[in-house]
């Protein structure tokens, strides 16, 4: 099982679009996917068309001991939600000690569900929720959006994870890709170009453009490849997940240009 949390401390750069259309992306490609919602707000649901989500849900899990396959429903062929539930703000102001940074990844040692992919989709934020989904993933996957407070929000939580891989005592594999780019403008093109010269290694080729189809698609509680399969977003998804699978970074391409040159 490869587990991920899809995380930035900046609200509105696309966390929970990414987490939904990504997941699909990687059940279409016959992989077991279980999505896992640790953002309070519980859009996660209704993205996937759940818009009564059930009352327990991972609160259950971190507040109580349940395991994440008890929590999970179904909502497409190889797909699963775990969705937030209705307690789950309360696991933020949970008294104790280092201890409570490490209930998830507690709770996978010892009841791992059977998927091939677990993702979290992680609250804008840096608190306790936050903490245990870095320390209990594998990778981390940072949607930026085109503007300088994105790019200042990556810098500080560069160095939030830092300070986390301290904490679980070994490396975060990091991902990123640019979401709600707008190709045209001038600002965006700087922010792409200054993520690119300080995290070649780690930026993935594919950008998700900015597009009115993914907010529709979420309103309606589909994903894009329902909503619109031959949509340009559509098809930016497919090419993340690629990228994603096959660890394909700018860096990479840079070399191949070179070479070619």
């Amino acid at each position: 099982m490869r587990t991920i949390a899809v995380i930035n401390q900046k609200g509105g750069v696309g966390k929970t679009t990414t987490a939904a259309n990504l997941g699909h992306a990687l059940s279409l490609q016959g992989k077991r996917v279980m999505l896992v919602d640790l953002d309070p707000q519980g859009h996660l649901a209704a993205c996937l068309g759940i818009f009564r989500a059930p009352a327990k849900g991972v609160d259950s899990v971190l507040l109580d001991g349940d395991t994440l396959s008890e929590r999970a429903v179904s909502t497409r062929e190889l797909l699963q939600l775990v969705p937030a539930g209705m307690r789950l703000q309360e696991f933020e102001n949970r008294p104790g000690g280092v201890e409570r940074a490490k209930v998830l990844i507690n709770s996978l040692s010892h009841a791992a569900p059977d998927v091939d992919y677990l993702i979290f989709d992680c609250p804008p934020s840096a608190g306790l929720l936050v903490v245990n989904a870095a320390i209990a993933a594998d990778d981390l996957l940072i949607p930026v959006a085109g503007d300088y407070l994105s790019l200042t929000g990556l810098a500080k939580l560069m160095g939030t994870i830092k300070k986390l891989e301290g904490l679980r005592g070994r490396p975060l594999q990091k991902w990123i890709f640019l979401s709600r780019f707008i190709a045209r403008r001038r600002l965006s093109q700087e922010v792409y170009g200054k993520i690119l010269q300080h995290f070649p290694r780690n930026l993935l080729r594919t950008s998700v453009r900015e597009a009115a189809v993914l907010a529709e698609c979420a309103g309606a509680g589909r994903t894009v490849f329902e909503y619109r399969a031959k949509s340009k977003s559509a098809e930016e998804f497919r090419a993340l997940a690629e990228d994603f699978l096959q660890g394909k970074v700018m860096q990479d391409e840079q070399q191949e240009t070179s070479h070619v040159a």
